[in-house]
């Protein structure tokens, strides 16, 4: 479980969004918990759970709203 104030993203290491979208967030130094959905399939249900549809990565920050395959613009405005 996740401290309030921490991003979740969910995500996978073959995944090119993942990998650029995780740049973005080390890059701003947001506070995150990475889970890999390629490691769990319990992980990979909750993100399909949040998002409504298979694809990564799904962010899901402490507000409880979500972005699915941000680009790096859309992505670095929700962190404010």
């Amino acid at each position: 479980m996740t401290s309030n104030d921490t991003i979740t993203m969910y995500g996978a290491d073959w995944c090119g969004d993942c990998r650029r979208s995780k740049s973005v967030l080390d890059r701003a130094g947001a506070a995150y918990e990475y889970v890999d959905v390629a490691a769990s399939q319990e992980a990979t249900d909750r993100a399909i759970e949040i998002s409504g549809r298979p694809n990564i990565p799904v962010i899901v920050f402490p507000d409880g709203s979500h972005l699915v395959e941000p680009s790096d613009a859309e992505l670095l405005a929700k962190l404010g």
